[in-house]
């Protein structure tokens, strides 16, 4: 049976403006993506148990130790990667569940994904094909190592967090392109904006966050 993308109830178009509100009064400001945001069907992303959830500003779980992000912290992410021009070519660390990949693939001219879980590669594309989201590249590999034969990047978005930034991602960077990405262990991670410079790199804290780990290898 097809699950609903327009949803009904607690997946309803006001729930999603509901949602928006709520981000509009966490600090995020860029209307693009506020406008996307409100009209992706979060809840088709989650286990159906989940619905009723998908839109509180919670991350949830999606299987195999993985969770969907927190709808403040996808929004977040995508806004300072749009802050200074709309990139055309993404790479996206982290399929997951689609959902950010869906953000990204409404804002922006080409998105390629790396997703080390098989099964949940598979689950994305058929999501995002209902969505009639076709201009994503999809990958099942080993995240840390990016996709060097589609770089350079305009930017690159990671929804893992290293202890430190893997080299690939930074080498696989366009000058003047911005990797946004958590990093950080047990201790606390914190969110960073990193920009490719003629120079080199360019690194700022943005703010502390919460993310699962980034794990090398893949799995099937």
């Amino acid at each position: 049976m097809t699950r609903s993308i327009q949803g009904s109830g607690m997946t309803s178009r006001r729930t999603r403006e509901r949602m928006i509100a709520r981000l509009r009064d966490q600090g995020i400001r860029n209307n693009e993506v506020l406008a996307v945001m409100a009209e992706i069907p979060r809840h088709i992303f989650v286990d159906e148990a989940l619905e009723s959830r998908a839109y509180e500003d919670t991350a949830l779980p999606i299987g195999h130790n993985q969770t969907i992000s927190q709808p403040y912290i996808v929004a977040r992410m995508t806004e300072l990667l749009l802050e200074h021009g709309t990139p055309q070519k993404v790479l996206e660390i982290g399929t997951g569940c689609g959902y950010q990949t869906a953000v990204l693939a409404s804002l922006v001219k080409q998105v390629y994904s790396v997703e080390r879980i098989e099964p949940l590669v598979k689950k994305a594309r058929d999501l995002l094909w209902r969505l009639n989201l076709k201009t994503i590249g999809f990958k099942h590999s080993d995240g840390s190592w990016g996709w060097p034969e589609q770089a350079p990047f305009d930017a690159i978005i990671a929804a893992a967090a290293p202890a430190e930034v893997p080299p690939a991602l930074l080498e696989q960077l366009a000058v003047g392109g911005v990797l946004v990405i958590p990093v950080g262990g047990e201790a606390g991670q914190q969110l960073h904006r990193i920009t490719r410079t003629e120079q080199g790199f360019e690194d700022e804290v943005i703010e502390r966050v919460m993310f699962v780990p980034f794990l090398s290898g893949v799995s099937r």
